[in-house]
This record gives structure tokens, C-alpha cells and sequence, in this order.
């Protein structure tokens, strides 16, 4: 029973993983045989960092994805669990429906809200009377895209929230409001605290979510455009004819290394939590 998962585990992450990072030094076509693949140290890494003209850009795009998901979708998707949490009349109908963009694949809601940020037939723009090209031009799609993005977010936050908040105590909320205690004080100074390990793997998980961004903004234009994230230049650079393995691995290891840090912060405060 621990050597199939092992195995499994091994083969389709870590091997994989140890690969990309290998790869990163060396300049190898892919086609090839790996032996006569040229080794170049850390050249791709200074390259990435200092003339490949993409890179900050995407670095750039990637944080403006986390701010947003972290300070938009976040406090939104909890505002709205507190609201569910009350089990007022229509509630599952609510939960449901906030959760349903969850269950889409990000491709599929790009195509959804092309639906309004089309130029000539979106919703948007037929209200308006503008002209605007959301998705393709620089300088709206980012935040069109961080918009599509932040509605799918919600839901997940949401049911993240409303689990937690079900595994609340009632008797801490009858004892606060006992001592006088109103609503918002209740949630900030008695339950916000109780959903700690929530709140860990919340930022755990939007954190994530905003370096594997990459099925909606390659719908859109394939990451072009003022759409660069460090995902899709991984894919451009590894996937298609004038492909890079040695280069787009070293991105793809830059990315690892971003990923990790939250990860080993997030093992530690749990593992601190256990002890």
C-alpha cells in the first residue's frame, strides 16, 4: 500500500522535478541524444534575469495576480461564506451558485466571460456603447483576465471558509456575544483567530494559484501581449519549433524555487502547530 504511491509519487514529481533542474544546465534541442547535449552552467539562469526581455514582465504580472486573488478574491470569498455560514433562507441555492465556476476549467471561463469582453459582441461593450478590445489590448487584458480568474477563485475560497467556519465552536460565539460582543467583533477577535490553520492554507493555496496561472491567459492570447506570466514562457520556450529546453527549464526551476519558499514556510507552521 506505501509502494504504489511511492512509486507513483516519485515517477510523476520528483523525478520529473529533479529533471528540470538538471536540464536547466545544459543546452539540449530535445531531439537529440542527452549525451551530446552541451553543458552551460548557470548561463540560462543569467540570461532569464538579465536579457531575456520577458522575464520581469512576467515576474511583475505574477504578483499583480497574487495581490489581487489575495486582497480581491480572498476577503470576497470569506465575506461571502460568513454570509452562507448564517444558513438564512436560500442558502444552498447561493453556495452552490458561487461555487459552480469552480468546477470549470480556467479555459472554459475564458471563453465564458469572452462572452463580455468580446469588441464587437461582448456584453460589456454592447451596454456601453464602447469600442474597447479587452482581450487584446495591452493595456485592459491583465485585469480582464484578473477579473475572470478572481470570479473563479471566490467559490473555492468560499467553500475553504464555509468548511471552517462550520468547525467553529458555538459556544465561543454565544460566550462573546454573552459579553456583549457585536457581530464584527465576534468574527475579527473570536472566530477569525480559530480559522488560523485556514487562513495557512488559504494563502497557501492562492499563492499557488497565482504561479500556475497559465490555461486563461493561453486561451486568450498565449501569454502575450501584456499577458507574459512566467507559466507561459515555460510552455513557449519548451513547446514548439524554436523550442529551449535548457532555457524554459531554467525558468520552470525559478519557478520551483518561488513555489517551494511558501511551501516549506507552510510545512513549518503546521508542523510547529503539531509540536
Amino acid at each position: 500500500m506505501v509502494l504504489i504511491p511511492t512509486v507513483v509519487v516519485v515517477g510523476l514529481v520528483w523525478l520529473p522535478a529533479i529533471a528540470t533542474v538538471v536540464l536547466s544546465f545544459f543546452d539540449w534541442d530535445g531531439l537529440s541524444p542527452f549525451s551530446e547535449a552541451a553543458p552551460v552552467g548557470g548561463q540560462f539562469y543569467d540570461e532569464a534575469v538579465n536579457t531575456y526581455p520577458a522575464f520581469w514582465p512576467a515576474i511583475q504580472h505574477n504578483l499583480i495576480w497574487l495581490a489581487v486573488l489575495f486582497f480581491v478574491a480572498t476577503p470576497l470569498g470569506m465575506f461571502i461564506a460568513v454570509l452562507i455560514d448564517r444558513e438564512s433562507r436560500g442558502t444552498k441555492f447561493y453556495q452552490s451558485s458561487f461555487y459552480l465556476p469552480v468546477v470549470l476549467s480556467m479555459a472554459l471561463v475564458g471563453f465564458i466571460w469572452q462572452l463580455m469582453f468580446s469588441r464587437d459582441q461582448g456584453f460589456i461593450n454592447a451596454v456601453t456603447g464602447w469600442t474597447i478590445d479587452w482581450y487584446g489590448d495591452s493595456s485592459y487584458n491583465l485585469w480582464a483576465a484578473l477579473i475572470a480568474t478572481t470570479w473563479r477563485h471566490t467559490g473555492y475560497i468560499m467553500l475553504l471558509y464555509l468548511a471552517g467556519l462550520k468547525g467553529v465552536d458555538p459556544s465561543l460565539r454565544e460566550a462573546a456575544k454573552v459579553d456583549g460582543a457585536g457581530e464584527r467583533q465576534t468574527f475579527f477577535k473570536v472566530v477569525f483567530p480559530v480559522l488560523a490553520p485556514i487562513n495557512i492554507i488559504v494563502l497557501v493555496v492562492t499563492v499557488m494559484e497565482s504561479l500556475r496561472a497559465f490555461d486563461l491567459v493561453w486561451v486568450i492570447n498565449k501569454g502575450r501581449n501584456g499577458l507574459e506570466l512566467i507559466s507561459t514562457e515555460v510552455t513557449r520556450n519548451i513547446v514548439g519549433e524554436a523550442q529551449r529546453i535548457g532555457f524554459g527549464s531554467a525558468l520552470a526551476t525559478i519557478m520551483l524555487v518561488i513555489s517551494s519558499l511558501f511551501i516549506a514556510v507552510y510545512l513549518r507552521i503546521v508542523m510547529k502547530e503539531e509540536t
